[in-house]
C-alpha cells in the first residue's frame, strides 16, 4: 500500500512536470540583436570597451565569431552584429 501510494505520487508529479514543460513558450521580452555601424578610426577594442563591461577580449572574440571576422582592419560603414 505504501509503495503504491508513492508510485501514484511519482506518476502524478511526472505528469505535472510534463504538462508544465509542454506549455512553456519562449519569452517575447528578449531585445533584438544590437547592431553597430563602424565609424572611421574605430577598432574592435574600442567598440567592445564601450559596449561591454570588464575585459574587452571576451567581447572581441564574440563579435569576431558572430560576424565572421578574420582579423582584417574594420572598414567604416561596416555593420557589426553585437552579441548579448
Amino acid at each position: 500500500m505504501f509503495a503504491r501510494t508513492h508510485i501514484y505520487a511519482l506518476l502524478l508529479a511526472l505528469a505535472l512536470v510534463t504538462l508544465a514543460l509542454s506549455t512553456a513558450r519562449p519569452s517575447r521580452g528578449a531585445s533584438p540583436e544590437a547592431r553597430h555601424l563602424v565609424r572611421s578610426g574605430e577598432t574592435l577594442w574600442s567598440i567592445a570597451s564601450a559596449r561591454y563591461a570588464g575585459d574587452p577580449r571576451e567581447a572581441i572574440w564574440r563579435i569576431e565569431q558572430r560576424n565572421g571576422l578574420t582579423g582584417e582592419p574594420l572598414q567604416p560603414g561596416t555593420v557589426l552584429f553585437l552579441p548579448q
